[in-house]
């Protein structure tokens, strides 16, 4: 597959030269012509040039200028953080059309611009930087806001403390380059389970900002599971008073208010990252059957589960209980709709192990049916393709193994393959119209251990290895056109890269097990194909280490990386 660019204005290099140039330039850690040495951003982006002039110098005179509808907005979402680290003023001010041009322009003006005629599409961008100033461009204020990310990275890693004590003794020096940049995928998401183990608040909008440095548009938030259902529902009141109360080993339980959630997706949009709500349905819903015994077809309630295991859990299909269960459908889809500003919603559907085959049917049928009628595109796992009657456009989540997926010596006891149906229930969401998001659980599910098994940051052994081990490489070489036979590129809506949370109770285990594997899925997502260059990568990591060591992250410094001491 090959990605055509949608820079041919800008005189920059050709896709492929550029990514030599990554290699060979901006990925070695070697200074650049003026002393300033840049290791490169992750991801990569589509075009990058280091430029002959004198860096930019941000100082106390530096002012954020705004041009364009929405770019106020994202020049005060940086300026926030760069305000602490720094120390200056950082004032933004209005700007026009002719800012650059405007006999007002100073040197120390970074420029940020959105400009509809820009035709850069709506997460494209192109920046400028060097002694006279740095420029952002885009169509929309979502590319605007994705450039000033690139420019996070650029500029010294201290950028990332709240403390304007740590200014870096060279100064906050941003290199000259020229980018122009855009994703080839439009969803690049990060999942994260918050049932089987909860994930407080604060500790969610930490993410969106890490999520934010890569470029990741999308938290699919895994809401409810066997172990617990945490996001409040009005109308079902004991989802959260029962099935809120537990979690994988009974370390307790945890839920959002509706309030808890509106601050997520309200910081999460101020980032131009969606946040896609999953309700788990028809399986994994011990948790709702433990809070309503008439969601039961024996109408008893199931004891709440702090276990690990899979597939016991169903909803009722027994048309007895299908006015309790309908009513279930209609009442929480539609309140998770109304609380989520994003196009869609997850319906689950993966390992309906307990439930008949004709029975599933039925209820995906009721299910998608209860989901597209708050107006929302639906996304489902794979195995909800098994019906050929879901709403036009459904998105299919395909989660299984790789086509290709072959086991490494020891890397477990059995080996397994993709299951023989799984390849035909993600063609069939292509069949309905639909398009498909890939998260292969052997390359892009990062519980998944590391060969090496390490210990967590907090001394416990974390993961699991049902599908594989993963390393940073193997995540890295993941080609997602691959991943189910016969895709074309037009065919992947885009990626994901999941953390489920049974042997995960920290924010140092989750950050472990995530960092860097993550980074490299969203390379994946947003860079060219064409374009891989995995010792570039490795190389580019240091300077993105640097970021996450001033963040805080208890990443794992995995090797064949130059990470800073």
């Amino acid at each position: 597959m090959h990605r055509r660019s949608t820079f041919p204005r800008f005189p920059f290099v050709a896709a492929a030269l550029v990514g030599a140039l990554l290699a060979l330039t901006a990925c070695t850690g070697e200074p650049d012509r003026n002393g300033v040495v840049v290791t490169g951003i992750v991801p990569a982006p589509a075009e990058f040039e280091l430029a002959d002039g004198s860096p930019f110098t941000l100082t106390d005179a530096a002012r954020l200028v705004a041009v364009g509808g929405g770019a106020r907005a994202v020049a005060e979402t940086f300026a926030a953080p760069a305000r602490a680290a720094t120390g200056f003023p950082l004032p933004v001010v209005d700007g026009d059309a002719e800012a650059s041009d405007d006999s007002t322009a100073r040197s120390t003006d970074l420029e940020l611009v959105v400009d509809a005629d820009a035709a850069l599409g709506n997460e494209g961008y192109t920046l400028v930087s060097g002694a006279d100033g740095v420029r952002i461009t885009a169509s929309a204020p979502a590319g605007l806001f994705l450039g000033t990310q690139s420019l996070r990275q650029l500029l010294p890693a201290e950028i990332e403390h709240a403390d304007a004590t740590r200014s870096p003794d060279g100064g906050w020096l941003v290199p000259a380059v020229s980018i122009a940049d855009e994703p080839r995928f439009a969803y690049r998401a990060s999942l994260v389970d918050v049932a089987r183990n909860f994930i407080a608040v604060d500790d969610v909008l930490d993410h969106l900002d890490r999520m934010a440095l890569l470029k990741l548009n999308v938290l699919h938030l895994h809401l409810t599971d066997d172990q617990g259902w945490r996001l409040q529902i009005d109308a079902w009141p004991e989802l959260t008073g029962v099935g809120a109360s537990t979690s994988v080993g009974g370390g307790g339980g945890g839920f959002y208010t509706k309030d808890d959630y509106r601050r997520i997706v309200d910081y999460a949009a101020e980032r131009f990252i969606t946040v896609v709500p999953e309700i788990d349905l028809p399986g994994h819903t011990n948790a709702a059957l433990s809070a309503y015994p008439e969601l039961n077809c024996d109408g008893v309630a199931r004891e709440p589960y702090e276990g690990v295991e899979v597939g016991f859990s169903s909803l009722c299909a027994d048309p007895a209980r299908a006015e309790a269960t309908d009513r279930f459908l209609a009442d929480v889809l539609s309140e998770v709709a109304e609380l989520t500003p994003g196009p869609w919603i997850h319906v689950g559907g993966d390992e309906p192990l307990a439930t008949e085959h004709d029975d599933f049917l039925d209820l995906v049928g009721r299910i998608t049916t209860a989901a597209a009628a708050t107006g929302k595109t639906v996304i489902a796992y794979h195995e909800m393709g098994a019906s050929s009657e879901l709403p036009p456009g459904t998105i299919g989540h395909y989660w299984d193994l790789t086509a290709a997926h072959e086991m490494a010596p020891n890397r477990r006891d059995e080996p397994v393959r993709p299951y023989p149906e799984s390849a035909g229930q993600a063609r069939s969401f292509l069949e309905q119209g639909g398009r498909l998001v890939l998260a292969p659980a052997d390359t892009t599910y990062l519980d998944m251990m590391y060969p090496d098994r390490p210990a967590g940051p907090l001394g416990t052994e974390l993961g699991t290895r049902w599908a594989s081990t993963i390393t940073l490489e193997e995540a890295y070489a993941w080609r997602p056109e691959e991943t189910v036979e016969g895709l074309e590129e037009s065919d992947i809506l885009g990626v994901a890269a999941s953390i489920w949370t049974e042997t995960i109770e920290t924010v140092p285990d989750f950050e472990f097990m995530v960092f860097p594997r993550i980074a490299a899925i969203a390379e994946v997502g947003w860079s060219p194909a064409d374009a891989r260059d995995e010792a570039g990568f490795r190389t580019r990591l240091v300077t993105l280490g640097a970021h996450l060591d001033a963040l805080g992250v208890a990443y794992r410094k995995v090797g064949g990386v130059d990470w800073a001491e």
